[in-house]
This record gives C-alpha cells, sequence and structure tokens, in this order.
C-alpha cells in the first residue's frame, strides 16, 4: 500500500514546526514528507512502522526519520477512547538545515545522525530521557528560545552513542512512485494552489477518479472533508500572516489566504480559533507589549 502525502506547514517566520497530538489524530497513518521528523511517545504502547520495519513501541520511543521514508505508530488504543497526549513531534526541512549548515559550520557534525535517519534512527531511552524535557518546552517556545532548544535537541542526538538504523540497508524510499497515486497529487496540487479558486471537479480529475470516489478516498486519507481541509490550510496560512505582516489589513489577509468573501474569512476563522482575525491580532499585540514592558 502506497503511503499519503502529508502536507507539512511550517509557519513564516519560523524554521521548523514543533508540536503535540494525542491519539486517534489525523496524521496517525501510513504516511511520508520531505521534511525530516524526530517523533517521540510520551504515552501508550503499539505497534510502529517504519520503511520496511516494524517494532513495538512504549513510551520513550524516540525516532528520526528522514526525508520522504513513510512512517507510523498506531497505539493499543480500545475504539472509542481517546489520549489527549500521544507524542511530540519536531519537523524540519532538508533546505533549512542545509542552510543552517552553511552559516553554522558546527552544525556539519550532525551530517552523520541526519544520514541515518533515512533509514531511521532509533534511540535508547537514556537519550530519550534527555530529549524529553527540551522537546516538551519546544514545543511552547517561541523566539530565540525555540532555535537554542532545537540547538539543544540535535546535540542530544548527535551525542547518542546508541543509534539503532531500522529500515534495511536495501530500502530505498521512492517518493516519485508515492506521488503517482491520485490522492497525492491531488494534496499537492492542493498545497501549491492554496490561495487559488480551485474545485473537487479538478482534483478529481487530478486524481483519476470520479467525484464521488475522490470524495470518499480524500476523507479515508485526510480524516476531513476537502472543504474543511482547505479551510484549514487556509486558516493557518491567515494566522501566520497576522503574524508576521503587520502592515496588512484583515481584509489583505483574507484575500492573500485564498478566501473571495471576508465574511465567509471570519466565520471559518472564528470556527477554528475561537475568536475572529482583529481579535486575534491583538492578543498577539498584547503579548508582544507585554514581552517588551518585561
Amino acid at each position: 500500500m502506497n503511503p499519503d502525502l502529508e502536507v507539512v506547514q511550517i509557519r513564516q517566520g519560523e524554521s521548523f514546526k514543533a508540536w503535540a497530538h494525542g491519539y486517534p489524530f489525523r496524521t496517525v497513518r501510513w504516511h511520508f514528507h520531505p521534511e525530516y521528523e524526530l517523533h517521540l511517545v510520551v504515552a501508550t504502547t503499539g505497534r510502529y512502522f517504519v520503511g520496511d520495519f516494524i517494532g513495538e513501541f512504549e513510551p520513550g520511543n524516540l525516532v528520526l526519520t528522514g526525508p520522504n521514508l513513510p512512517h507510523n505508530w498506531v497505539s493499543d488504543v480500545p475504539p472509542g477512547e481517546t489520549v489527549p497526549l500521544r507524542g511530540r513531534v519536531v519537523q524540519f526541512s532538508e533546505e533549512f538545515i542545509a542552510d543552517a549548515s552553511a552559516a553554522l559550520p558546527e552544525l556539519a557534525a550532525c551530517a552523520g545522525i541526519l544520514e541515518t535517519s533515512r533509514r531511521g534512527a532509533l534511540f535508547s531511552p537514556a537519550t530519550a530521557e534527555l530529549a524529553a524535557p527540551l522537546l516538551a518546552e519546544l514545543t511552547e517556545a517561541q523566539g530565540v528560545r525555540r532555535l537554542s532548544l532545537f540547538m539543544a535537541v540535535l546535540d542530544v542526538l548527535n551525542r547518542a552513542g546508541d543509534v539503532r538504523t531500522l529500515a534495511s540497508a536495501g530500502y530505498l524510499p521512492d517518493p516519485s512512485g508515492f506521488m503517482s497515486a491520485g490522492i497525492n497529487q491531488a494534496l499537492a496540487y492542493i498545497n501549491g494552489h492554496l490561495t487559488e479558486p480551485f474545485s473537487e471537479g479538478t482534483l478529481a480529475e487530478i486524481a483519476g477518479r470520479s467525484p464521488s470516489a475522490f470524495s470518499r478516498s480524500f476523507r479515508r486519507h485526510t480524516g476531513m472533508a476537502l472543504v474543511q481541509y482547505v479551510n484549514r490550510l487556509r486558516v493557518n496560512l491567515a494566522c501566520q500572516l497576522l503574524m508576521s505582516e503587520g502592515q496588512m489589513s484583515i481584509t489583505e489577509i483574507c484575500y492573500a489566504a485564498g478566501y473571495n468573501n471576508i465574511s465567509n474569512f471570519n466565520r471559518q476563522f472564528l470556527a477554528q480559533k475561537g475568536m475572529s482575525p482583529s481579535r486575534f491580532r491583538a492578543l498577539l499585540a498584547q503579548n508582544i507589549n507585554a514581552e517588551i514592558a518585561a
């Protein structure tokens, strides 16, 4: 079975993505993405899959997967039961780490562990114990502190002398093959044309399916309907613009995020963020002013 493409959105003004999630969660499926991913299991036990590797995990399972390496963690949780915090994740691009290494030659020391991660790098419980508090803070940190914590995590991984590779030496992920799957082509199209108008019919044609078959497959792959998925990405983009483009008006941000109707934009933003775009911007300004005053 071909893995699904996960569209990783690294926010404007940030170098990498750091977040936490519970279980079940929409990204818990056999999937891949061009970014490196560091994944720490905080709670639950179960089975995990990395390339052609299958193993058992428990809390403290710490794995770094390289670009386009398919992976998934499936927890042993009874149907209908939810876990508020299953794991913490850091995702960063090859471009970011290459640019950072060019500017900071000391990062060249990480080349070995990054190369190992192309087959999946499993770290010992002792290394996971060192990384855990850094990752817990990193998911909430802002500004320069985020960078210092990221560097500290890289240092922990680089110093680990107990790394195990997971996928076999002959396993080579083929993103071009994965991307030939119709739904993945549609997801890539959405990501590349997020701020432009497009129809479900267009995406169905790209995926090589009828509109009804595409709709069913899209919901199965992403866990949500197309409109919900697109609105989530567009509201996330709007949040990035609100945080980084202080000179843009709310109306300008509405159109820049792919909406052509301010009332619909406000409605979708409120539904996802629990506040209006103007309130989001005002609270952001209060936070910045509080930091300055401190």
